[in-house]
């Protein structure tokens, strides 16, 4: 199983419209949580997204998500994903 960690950035004008647009679609994913970072440069706020242990066919649901519920509407430039996998199970 996979971690995605999803970082865009988003105008501070459209932060108000966008956070419930990602919470919805997270709600209909059933999974994720937001977070951004704590400073905006240059207007811009930094946004991720993080997905945990997704298992196959979670990449797909996620993209029909994103179209789904409008994101690139309001985001400012692409939407960059990392994968991750645990290298050991935790005790």
């Amino acid at each position: 199983m996979n971690d995605l960690y999803i970082y865009y950035q988003v105008r501070d004008s459209d932060a108000a419209a966008l956070a419930p647009r990602v919470r919805a679609m997270q709600q209909r994913l059933g999974a994720g949580q937001v977070k951004r970072r704590p400073q905006a440069k240059d207007g811009l706020q930094t946004w991720m997204e993080i997905y945990c242990a997704t298992g196959a066919g979670f990449e797909q649901a996620l993209a029909d998500a994103v179209r789904d519920a409008r994101l690139a509407e309001l985001i400012a430039g692409p939407r960059h994903t990392e994968i991750f996998t645990d290298l050991e199970k935790c005790a």
